[in-house]
């Protein structure tokens, strides 16, 4: 069977396969009594594991530093939540997420985090270079790859603005971003490491297509550009036969240029088990069968989370390709939800705290528009502006109000409309007769006053904007 579009409607065809609601969401209301269900997504809770037993094989440190998640469209098969748990499972040190050119499952991973402390973790993104459209439809999608960890929350926020301004960049599209290299490593500054990649990475094409002098070509350009502090080489071991060959030459490059050697899973999926859905997802991308495509797909179920006592028989002979993925996520490794994003400095009068000069503007509003007593402000008011001035100095957030006051003060110098909600309502023609429940603006109505549904004489009502220009 071909891959082709069924003859029903994709809504319809979709209600037959899926469970009709989104993974972790509350379930669907039964039309009765029950509470408003809501398809927001529910707070993570931790699955049951069995506690690691005191007797078994000592632990061996690893960090995984390049794993795929659902979040690499059709290329990972496992939710943040899956890798993260089977890390913990596994007693991994750390685990780098490394969607492509995006952190679309950084915020998802930062919250399981939180219930597996033990777990370090690590951010990054596989770039997606020399793209020159969309990569849908096809078996093996064009260009390189360039694997990067940010270094704590500098890096974090340089390597997020270069995969904005690469989406944005003329020419660009959806899952087509446009990077260059050159500014890239002028982003970068030293704050993110590169990792040669996998098998689309430069360094590893460049191998295939040319041998070790093309491969230590496209090493150099690296070098160049990142600096030798800031590359990684990394080795893979997917049960290939040619991947020992592979990855002497590339210990050999890094021996030669005093490189730091790691050595990864590149994870697409948290267990073996998923492999069928890594191969199904696959045929979906390339908008073929499994049966046109199985030419391109992995031979094995090798793209899997491991622990540190396997990757160590895998890579044995390269010493210190394990206990470095220890030591390089301990230099990049931070907790996203410390990551907040900082107010800027605001100038307030002398003698003012950010928080004494929102009072002081309160009050003379209030007492603008809501007079009363002595004091000048409507008791009732009162109550509730204190409760609300109470909150927001318990979270420390009165430089968001103080930046929103001096948008809409800079909004009227301009002659700008500057108001919260929707639009102005235009004043609504009154009931319609044919309709009781059916009203249209005044807008809608002929010139002649008459509505246009029942073509009688309507007269509008004020009311709104009576109220609007009472409250201004």
């Amino acid at each position: 069977m071909g891959y082709s579009n069924p003859p029903v409607p994709w809504s319809q065809f979709e209600r037959a396969l899926s469970d009709k609601r989104s993974p972790g969401t509350a379930k669907a209301g039964d039309g009765g009594d029950s509470p408003a269900w809501s398809r927001k997504r529910e707070p993570y809770v931790p699955t049951d594991q069995p506690a690691a037993a005191d007797d078994g094989p000592p632990v061996v440190p690893y960090a995984e530093l390049h794993a795929h998640s659902a979040f690499s469209f059709l290329d990972g098969a496992s939710q943040p939540e899956q890798l993260f748990e089977e890390a913990a499972r596994l007693r991994l040190h750390a685990l780098a997420l490394t969607d492509h050119d995006g952190f679309y499952g950084a915020a998802r991973m930062a919250e399981v985090a939180e219930a597996y402390p033990q777990v370090g973790t690590v951010y990054g993104t596989e770039l997606s270079l020399g793209l020159t459209e969309p990569q849908n439809g096809v078996p093996d999608p064009e260009g390189s790859h360039l694997l990067l960890l940010a270094d704590g929350q500098d890096g974090y926020h340089r390597l997020a603005g270069a995969v904005t301004s690469a989406h944005l960049a003329a020419g660009s599209e959806k899952g087509s971003p446009r990077y260059d290299l050159d500014e890239l490593a002028g982003r970068a500054d030293g704050h993110w490491r590169v990792l040669t990649g996998c098998r689309k990475g430069t360094v590893r094409q460049a191998l295939e297509q040319g041998g070790e002098s093309a491969a230590e070509t496209a090493l150099r350009v690296l070098l160049d550009r990142f600096g030798r502090s800031n590359v990684v080489v990394e080795l893979l071991d997917h049960g290939d036969p040619l991947d020992s060959a592979r990855n002497d030459v590339l210990a050999t490059l890094a021996e030669r240029y005093t490189l730091p050697l790691v050595a990864t899973g590149n994870v697409h999926y948290a267990t073996p088990d998923r492999f069928p859905v890594a191969t199904a997802l696959a045929a979906v991308r390339a908008r073929r069968s499994l049966d046109e495509i199985d030419g391109w797909l992995p031979a094995a179920d090798t793209a899997h989370l491991r622990s540190g006592a396997e990757m160590t028989r895998r890579f044995g002979r390269y010493p210190g390709a394990i206990e470095n993925t220890v030591t390089l996520a301990d230099e990049l490794g931070f907790r996203l939800r410390t990551v907040k994003p900082g107010l800027p400095d605001l100038d307030v009068p002398d003698g003012h705290t950010a928080m004494s000069w929102l009072r002081e503007l309160t009050w003379t509003g209030a007492r603008r528009l809501y007079p009363g007593s002595a004091d000048g402000v409507d008791p009732q008011k009162r109550e509730r502006i204190e409760r609300e001035l109470a909150v927001i100095e318990d979270k420390n957030f009165p430089g968001y109000f103080l930046i929103v006051r001096d948008m809409v003060q800079y909004a009227r110098s301009r002659g700008s409309s500057a108001r919260g909600g929707a639009p102005p309502r235009t004043p609504r023609s009154a009931t319609c007769s044919r309709s009781p429940r059916w009203t249209r603006s005044a807008t809608a109505c002929r010139s002649s006053g008459s509505c246009r549904r029942c073509a009688t004489k309507s007269p509008t009502s004020t009311s709104t904007s009576t109220r609007t220009a009472a409250k201004r």
